[in-house]
């Protein structure tokens, strides 16, 4: 057959970069940037570059697999689901709602199916138990600009091409590509940001690929972030430059945040922070002179013990330089998938704690527990005991703490698993029953939920570059028929799910003055939808319900996309509090500061560990490929030259790590990247279980860093399981 090309947007990490692939016939023989898509110009990373390789991994699932007498074996779609159907209802039908817990992990979010289809799931199985990777990542930042701005998914991101000051707290994107900031060739932008004269500040515990970037490097201790930027919010206030201009009308609670940072000065939290007062002063006139400028702040702000506090201080100093909502500040994208504006107004506002998870109490957030709780909620007796778990693109005992727990938890003590998942892994070698999705060049493309987050308003949708291979099942029908089963439809035709989702949509819509569907027969409106595909019908009703008012024909006639513009200023339509307003002081960050201003007194451990990104990885999902594994992406302890003297530990020796949660072995890497007194594991690794089909990554196993971490270690306002800046022993082996 002859060789062809085909675009498709890249699943692998949130940088959603255009892919120009190269066929013969069926079969991905290479993979190189689009230098026609309108958004990554061509830009491609490592990952990008082993599409093939990823997309014909030998040791992807291509039936579904059940357990039958303790053993797995594969069976057809209609074995799978009907087991599906006879195990999961029964269930909740003897235990209620709450005996299914639900896993959510980062690859769903690549794809259309993951967006589209687990609310559907959800909201038929009625369960508070769910769960996701949000709780060890980013949802420190859905609860503090929820607190702020009403809307947890209103998350300002840096203008990356029109500002003149970035300041980075605790990101790597030069190896990550960016996270909640959608940014195609993060390297480039940062380039082009000094080129033009701009200045980059980073604060990270290692001088990473990024600080090594910057203008200014701040080797800060971990974990302290917050209290750095309460000394710079102080400093902005005692010192007269808070100024946040035409966003002073929008604004409530300013005095307040001026009283609450009043202690932190930079004398204060100096030694705590390890950070010199006349470098935080500098940091601090340096943001505020800037013409335009942006504070960023992602992982390592999140997963520590202060993680909202830091987040909602990253916004508070957007705010108090007037940079929030404003060109070359952090600003609010508006995706082609969003619901039409509504009018500026009160909304109902953000709130925490709505109910609470059975064994510990720890109390929700955006409608999640945290996924360091799974455990515990499964292999705890007690009424509300959770029996069965369904995990979509997860792997828990990998991504959560002490996940030799959890691996007991459900081998143990759960009655039925089901997991959508291509590969047989750590956690889902546990499962009843297993359904793969297809390979990815097999797969339409839509970034639903990164579009949200996208430094320039841009919309792009590729279809599948190469037929559904025999045997195969599309990945939406997969989670349509999954619905079905778990909820007592099974037999139901698929498309039932989507038409149902579809007449929802458009009974609110027609019923909301500023939609335009407002007023509109539903059932004429959806006659004008197209598409090939259910999923298609309802991407093209989000656009024509969209700011935009385009429709998916739009969309296939522009294979590389459509450029929406840069981003505008969105305030005061964006805010959803009760207020209407900016709320910068919510009464639940009042009342953790007392937490923080208690740590200026903390002694600092003696050594901490904190995690690291590869440029070459994406948490557990991608050590199967060859390709990227080698160069920097390896398992390995990297410490301090003075620290490995100190501690007898010497370069490619294996030492011993322990936490409150366990100890693990790793080879030292001896690099001042990191600062004295701190080490670092990466995420992700630990591929050493049997009963998985990882060849690959099971040649190169390493360390499941979260085994150091026996779960109770967590911040108390989002849940998130701190990751980063907690206390560890390092002894050499032998």
């Amino acid at each position: 057959m002859p060789t062809t090309t085909a675009p498709r947007i890249c699943p692998l990490c949130e940088a959603t970069c255009g892919l120009t692939l190269t066929l013969d016939g069926t079969r991905v023989t290479g993979a190189r940037g689009d230098r026609d898509d309108i958004f990554s110009r061509g830009f491609v990373c490592p990952k990008g570059a082993s599409f093939g390789e990823l997309d014909a991994d030998p040791d992807r699932l291509r039936s579904p697999l059940v357990r039958v007498d303790g053993a797995l074996r594969e069976a057809t779609w209609d074995e799978a689901f009907d087991l599906v159907a006879r195990r999961l209802p029964p269930l909740v039908a003897a235990h209620g709602p709450n005996a299914v817990a639900v896993v959510l992990g980062n690859p769903n979010v690549h794809t259309m199916a993951g967006a589209l289809y687990p609310p559907l799931l959800l909201g038929a199985l009625r369960t508070r138990n769910v769960f996701s990777a949000s709780t060890v990542d980013q949802m420190p930042k859905h609860v503090s600009c929820g607190l702020l701005f009403g809307d947890a998914q209103a998350i300002p991101v840096p203008d990356l091409d029109r500002t003149a000051h970035l300041l980075i707290v605790g990101a790597n994107p030069l190896d990550s590509n960016g996270s909640l900031c959608t940014a195609p060739d993060f390297p480039g932008r940062l380039k082009a940001l000094r080129s033009r004269g701009g200045t980059l500040t980073v604060v990270d515990p290692r001088r990473t690929r990024t600080a090594r970037l910057a203008d200014r490097y701040v080797p800060i201790r971990p974990g302290t972030d917050a209290l750095l930027l309460a000394a710079l919010a102080q400093v902005l206030f005692a010192e007269d430059l808070a100024d946040p201009g035409a966003l002073a009308g929008h604004l409530e609670g300013v005095d307040r945040v001026a009283a609450a940072v009043r202690d932190f000065t930079p004398e204060a939290v100096a030694a705590a922070c390890d950070v010199e007062p006349g470098t935080i002063r500098a940091m601090a006139r340096e943001l505020a002179a800037a013409p335009c400028a942006a504070v960023y702040g992602r992982v390592g702000g999140s997963t520590v013990a202060y993680g909202t506090l830091t987040n909602w201080l990253v916004d508070v100093l957007n705010v108090l330089t007037g940079n929030l909502d404003r060109p070359g500040g952090a600003m609010f994208p508006l995706a082609a998938t969003a619901p039409a504006p509504r009018p500026a107004g009160p909304g109902r506002g953000f709130a925490l704690g709505r109910w609470s998870s059975r064994v510990s109490g720890h109390p929700e957030a955006k409608s999640e527990l945290p996924l360091a709780a799974l455990a515990e909620e499964i292999d705890t007796p007690g009424d509300g005991r959770v029996r069965a778990l369904v995990t979509i693109a997860a792997n828990p005992v990998l991504s959560a703490p002490d996940g030799d727990r959890l691996d007991r938890a459900l081998d143990r003590d759960l009655d039925f698993m089901v997991a959508v998942d291509p590969y047989l892994n750590e956690t889902t070698r546990h499962a009843d029953v297993v359904l793969p999705p297809p390979p990815p060049s097999q797969t339409a493309h839509f970034d639903f939920a990164f579009n949200h987050f996208a430094v320039r308003n841009q919309v792009r949708y590729t279809p599948a570059a190469v037929p559904l291979e025999e045997g195969r099942m599309d990945e939406c029908e997969i989670h349509a028929r999954l619905v079905l089963a778990a909820t007592g439809a099974q037999g139901t035709p698929p498309d039932a799910v989507d038409a149902l989702a579809i007449d929802r949509a458009l009974a609110k819509a027609a019923a909301q003055p500023h939609s335009p569907a407002h007023g509109m027969d539903p059932a004429a409106f959806a006659a004008r939808l197209t598409g090939r595909t259910p999923a298609e019908r309802r991407l093209d009703l989000m656009l024509r319900l969209g700011p935009y008012g385009l429709t998916l024909e739009d969309l296939l006639a522009h294979p590389h996309g459509i450029d929406l513009g840069p981003l505008r200023p969105r305030l005061p339509q964006v805010l959803k509090t009760r207020s209407g307003r900016v709320e910068l002081f919510p009464e639940p960050i009042a009342a953790d500061l007392p937490r923080l201003r208690a740590a200026l007194a903390d002694p600092a451990p003696p050594l901490v560990l904190v995690g690291r990104r590869h440029l070459r990885s994406n948490n557990s999902w991608l050590h199967n490929v060859p390709a990227l594994n080698g160069g920097t992406n390896t398992c390995t302890l990297q410490v301090h030259p003075d620290d490995a003297a100190r501690l007898g530990l010497r370069d490619g020796a294996p030492a011993r790590v322990k936490g409150e949660g366990g100890e693990v072995e790793a080879p030292v890497e001896v690099t001042d990247a990191v600062r004295r007194g701190v080490v670092s594991l990466p995420h992700g690794w630990g591929h050493d279980r049997p009963g998985t089909r990882l060849s690959f990554a099971a040649t190169r196993p390493g360390v499941n860093v979260n085994q150091l971490l026996d779960g109770t270690r967590l911040d108390p306002l989002s849940g998130t399981a701190v990751l980063n800046g907690f206390p560890v022993e390092v002894t050499p082996v032998g």
